[in-house]
C-alpha cells in the first residue's frame, strides 16, 4: 500500500507517494526523464520494510504543478525541488535512490549537501552526466552525442573555442521556448489510451508494454475524448547547464555518503567505448576517491530494469540498504 502527498512549492506543489510507516529508515527515490514517481511502483514493494520509501514527481512531470509560464527547465532546479521537500519533511540524513535523471540529481545534490545523504544509490546513471567537449545535451534517450575527448586543453585559445562553442544550445533553448510558446496546439492533444501508449513506447522502447501503462496511469489524465499526457512540453527542452567531466570529477571528492552503482548490460551506458569517453574516468575516480563506500554491479536488463524487471535489482539494493545503520530523518 501507498499513500499520496503534496508538498506546496511557490508555483503551486510537487506530488508523491510513499510507502511504509513514516517513522522508518528514509530513502527519497527520483524518476528519469519525462518519467514519474509510478517507476518505482513494482521495486518498492520488494524492498526492505524498515525503510519509509518516497517517490516524489519533478516539477512539470506526473502529478506535480508545471513550472511558471516563460520559465524553461533548469538541472539544477530538479536539485532544488528535492531541497524543498526534505526540508518540508524535516529530514536531516536520509538515502537518495535515482534512476537516470533522478541518479544525476542525486549525484549533485550528494556533493552540494553532503552531510544530509547517508546512502546513495544510481540506478542506469553515473552521478554526472559530463556535457561533451562543445555540446550539451539532456541524459534523455536516444540522443546522439557527440564523440571527443572528455581531457580539455588548458590553454587560453582552446578553453576560449570551447566556451564559444557552449553559446550555440543557449541560443537553440530560446528560440525553442519562444516557438512553444506560439503553438497552441502543443499542451492540450488528445490521444485515445492505446495511442498514448505506442507513442510512449515508440519513444522509450527500453519500456514493455506492462511498464508503459504503470507510467501513464500517472503521467496522463482523463478527458473527454481521451488522454493528455500531463508533463509539461518544456521539460523536453535540455537547458540542463551540465558540468564538465574535470568539474565532475572534483564535485564527486565531496560525497560523504556509501554509493551503489547499478548499470544494466543492455543499457544507457552499454556503448560506453564509442559514444561515451566520460565514463571510464568517472567509474576511476569513484573508485580512487571514495574506495570502500563506493560498490558497482552490473545486471543484466536495459535501462529500465527497476520497472521492467525489479527483481533484478531489488536484491542488491536491499543488501546495500541492511549495510550498516541509517540515521533516521526525524529531529
Amino acid at each position: 500500500m501507498f499513500s499520496e502527498l503534496k508538498f506546496l512549492v511557490p508555483w503551486g506543489h510537487i506530488a508523491a507517494k510513499a510507502w511504509g510507516a513514516p517513522q522508518g529508515r528514509p530513502v527519497l527515490c527520483l524518476h528519469g526523464w519525462l518519467d514519474n514517481a509510478n517507476t518505482f511502483n513494482r521495486l518498492i514493494p520488494l524492498l526492505p520494510k524498515d525503510h519509509y520509501y518516497m517517490a516524489i514527481d519533478f516539477a512539470g512531470h506526473g502529478l506535480s504543478s508545471h513550472r511558471p509560464p516563460g520559465f524553461p527547465y533548469h538541472f539544477m532546479d530538479y536539485v532544488g525541488d528535492v531541497r524543498r521537500i526534505v526540508e518540508a519533511l524535516k529530514w536531516r540524513q536520509f538515502t537518495l535512490m535515482g534512476h537516470s535523471l533522478g541518479g544525476t540529481v542525486a549525484g549533485m545534490f550528494s556533493c552540494i549537501f553532503p552531510e544530509m545523504v547517508d546512502k546513495l544509490i544510481l540506478v542506469e546513471s553515473y552521478g554526472y552526466f559530463p556535457a561533451p567537449k562543445g555540446d550539451e545535451r539532456a541524459p534523455g534517450l536516444n540522443r546522439q552525442k557527440k564523440s571527443s575527448s572528455p581531457l580539455t586543453s588548458k590553454d587560453a585559445s582552446s578553453i576560449l573555442e570551447e566556451y564559444e562553442r557552449l553559446l550555440k544550445p543557449k541560443r537553440q533553448l530560446f528560440e525553442d521556448m519562444l516557438r512553444f510558446e506560439a503553438d497552441k496546439q502543443y499542451s492540450t492533444k488528445v490521444r485515445s489510451p492505446e495511442e498514448a501508449l505506442e507513442r510512449l513506447l515508440k519513444a522509450n522502447p527500453n519500456l514493455t508494454e506492462e511498464s508503459g501503462k504503470i507510467l501513464l496511469q500517472r503521467g496522463t489524465t482523463e478527458v473527454p475524448g481521451g488522454l493528455v499526457y500531463n508533463r509539461d512540453i518544456r521539460a523536453t527542452l535540455h537547458n540542463h547547464s551540465f558540468v564538465t567531466l574535470d568539474q565532475s570529477l572534483i564535485f564527486l571528492r565531496h560525497i560523504q555518503a556509501d554509493v551503489l552503482m547499478i548499470i544494466a548490460q543492455d543499457g544507457l551506458f552499454s556503448i560506453e567505448s564509442k559514444n561515451l569517453p566520460n565514463v571510464k574516468p568517472l567509474q576511476e575516480a569513484f573508485r580512487t576517491y571514495l574506495k570502500e563506500r563506493y560498490s558497482f554491479v552490473k545486471v543484466p536488463g536495459n535501462h529500465c530494469v527497476h520497472l521492467n524487471e525489479p527483481e533484478v535489482v531489488a536484491g542488491v539494493i536491499s543488501t546495500f540498504l541492511s549495510k550498516g545503520k541509517c540515521s533516521k530523518a526525524r529531529l
